[in-house]
């Protein structure tokens, strides 16, 4: 006689790979980005044609809000189920608070000129406080994947993007000539584009890898690899920051002038010419984009080995086979 013990049997247990949250009952992420850029683009004509100061609070909310709330939807559709909705509003306003807070603390203290490693020190500060906004909200759960890691660093980067847009629409409103509502407006429209290609990705690369690590113990930890993905990330925050200074310089450098290399020299501004106009223009945004393509292309790597883990079929149940022997 034989007996298997297969799935189900007492005595045998099964490790269930992670699952993936289906969608929510609620909006989806696409829903929600259409929904309230209707709002959105709503209340900036009402306040243009009425000219109520009372809506610019809502004009700042929704505009800096929409496209980080939207994007943590659909991250939070590709998480596993230990990562609750409530986590990952969690990871949003911890993200946001605790991070433009810890940023304009310790940039106040050490950062006073910009320039070159002015520019890199933003970008180790500002990763620094979302990797530890990150670690405040994961340091209790109870499985570590590369996937979830990369979900709540997503969840934190974009809560950061979303209150330093509020911050950065607000001092926007006021200018020289007086409060511009256009100038606001243009502000939201731009963060709001690059908003993807930011904070959250850059945050979602470090989270992945930090979440990598601690898989491997079942806590986070400090590691070379984490260490690398930080330095990682903070160049390329500190090169999105440094972009237009560096255009700046490439543009002299190929086009300047003897008379504006002086001036220079002498500390004063140089009028510019409609060509080096465009060529700033061109190179400033050419950096952003080879800045994004870089970080999308870490993270889609990140992302493959993540999921590709998951895809890996659990070993096959042990089968005990046992002879029972009668008399005779």
């Amino acid at each position: 006689m034989t007996q298997t013990a297969t799935e189900g049997a007492p005595g045998h247990a099964t490790v269930e790979p992670p699952r993936v949250n289906s969608q929510p009952a609620g909006p989806s992420w696409g829903r929600i980005f259409v929904s309230g850029l209707i709002l959105w683009s709503a209340t900036v004509v009402v306040t243009f044609a009425t000219h109520n100061v009372n809506l610019v609070p809502t004009i700042i909310l929704l505009g800096s809000f929409l496209v980080p709330v939207a994007f943590v939807t659909y991250a939070f559709g590709h998480a596993d189920q230990v990562v609750t909705a409530q986590r990952i509003f969690t990871a949003f306003v911890y993200g946001g608070v605790l991070g433009v807070l810890g940023a304009s603390v310790l940039e106040a203290a050490f950062l006073r000129q910009p320039s070159g490693p002015a520019y890199v020190g933003v970008g180790l500060i500002e990763e620094a406080v979302k990797l530890a906004a990150l670690w405040l909200v994961a340091r209790r759960l109870g499985r570590y994947t590369m996937r979830d890691g990369i979900v709540l660093g997503a969840a934190v980067g974009f809560g950061f993007a979303a209150f330093e847009s509020a911050g950065y629409a607000f001092n926007a409103l006021f200018t020289a000539a007086g409060p511009s509502l256009l100038n606001l407006v243009e502000t939201e429209v731009l963060r709001g584009i690059l908003t993807p290609v930011g904070h959250g990705l850059w945050t979602a690369i470090l989270g992945g890898t930090l979440f990598r690590v601690a898989a491997s113990r079942g806590r986070l930890r400090l590691s070379g690899a984490v260490v690398g993905s930080y330095v990682l990330v903070a160049l390329l925050h500190g090169l999105w920051d440094a972009s237009r200074g560096i255009a700046v310089w490439l543009t002299l450098v190929l086009t300047g002038t003897p008379v504006q290399w002086l001036l220079i020299q002498l500390g004063r501004t140089p009028a510019v010419t409609p060509a080096q106009v465009h060529l700033f223009t061109i190179l400033s945004w050419g950096l952003l984009a080879l800045d994004a393509l870089l970080g999308v292309l870490v993270l889609r790597g990140r992302w493959r080995r993540a999921t590709a883990a998951d895809r890996v079929p659990p070993p096959a149940p042990l089968t005990l086979v046992t002879t029972a022997r009668g008399e005779g």
